[in-house]
């Protein structure tokens, strides 16, 4: 499919509209529980059911580059990663990990995998989320960036029911993800209620998905949000 239209009207002035920072525990990831400092921008396109980081489509205001940076070196943690909402929805995400890469953090970038990765440094670690159908935005993924992952990239799909784990199953098979990029990332979707803005999703269980990866010796990692056993799974911030 094409790529999502961009609705981007601070883009021309080089300010991005940003939910939060804070220095955290990473909770997902090849580098779960390492410290690092997260900027969160805001606003998404998408309207996944199981979102757990909705009230970041609407709230934010915005921030420069250069302050953005000049907070990443008083915090002094090395790892920075840049997220949403779906932080490639501005079009001056692609500058701050630019900027962030050129300050020597290492950078990584989570996005949903509807928008192009393409044009991203090729210095940052690019943690692409596969949309299962259980999500309600599998239609939305442009399978294009495929080609532009590397060793250094992470694939993640978020398990909503045994559909879905089929679905990213045979999806890992028939583009040969494993041998593509540096880690394949599956997490079980906690429950979310819904709201305005989502369906919501009761969830899966965390041993349904150990059980399934194992019988079939799936060359993938198992994670859970780290941040949300370490804290209330709704608290902000972390």
């Amino acid at each position: 499919m094409t790529a999502l239209r961009i609705h981007d009207p601070a883009a021309a002035s080089g300010s991005l509209r940003i939910h939060e920072t804070f220095h955290s525990i990473q909770g997902e990831g090849s580098r779960a529980g390492m410290p690092c400092f997260f900027i969160r921008l805001a606003g998404c396109p998408l309207r996944c059911h199981w979102c757990d980081t909705s009230y970041a489509f609407r709230e934010g205001g915005p921030r420069t580059i250069p302050s953005l940076l000049e907070e990443a070196r008083r915090v002094g943690c090395p790892l920075v990663q840049v997220t949403g909402g779906e932080p490639l929805a501005q079009r001056a995400c692609l500058g701050l990990v630019h900027a962030l890469c050129d300050a020597g953090f290492e950078t990584t970038i989570e996005t949903s995998g509807a928008l192009d990765i393409s044009t991203l440094d090729a210095r940052c670690v690019r943690i692409m989320d596969l949309k299962c159908p259980g999500s309600g935005e599998a239609d939305r993924n442009l399978w294009g960036n495929l080609a532009h992952l590397t060793r250094r990239d992470e694939v993640k799909f978020v398990i909503a029911d045994r559909a879905d784990y089929e679905w990213a199953r045979d999806c890992m098979a028939r583009h040969g993800l494993a041998e593509r990029v540096g880690c394949v990332l599956m997490s079980a979707a906690w429950a979310q209620a819904g709201n305005d803005e989502i369906r919501g999703s009761p969830g899966l269980a965390a041993r349904d998905l150990a059980a399934w990866i194992l019988a079939d010796r799936l060359p993938v990692r198992m994670q859970s949000q780290l941040h949300k056993v370490i804290w209330d799974p709704q608290t902000r911030g972390v």
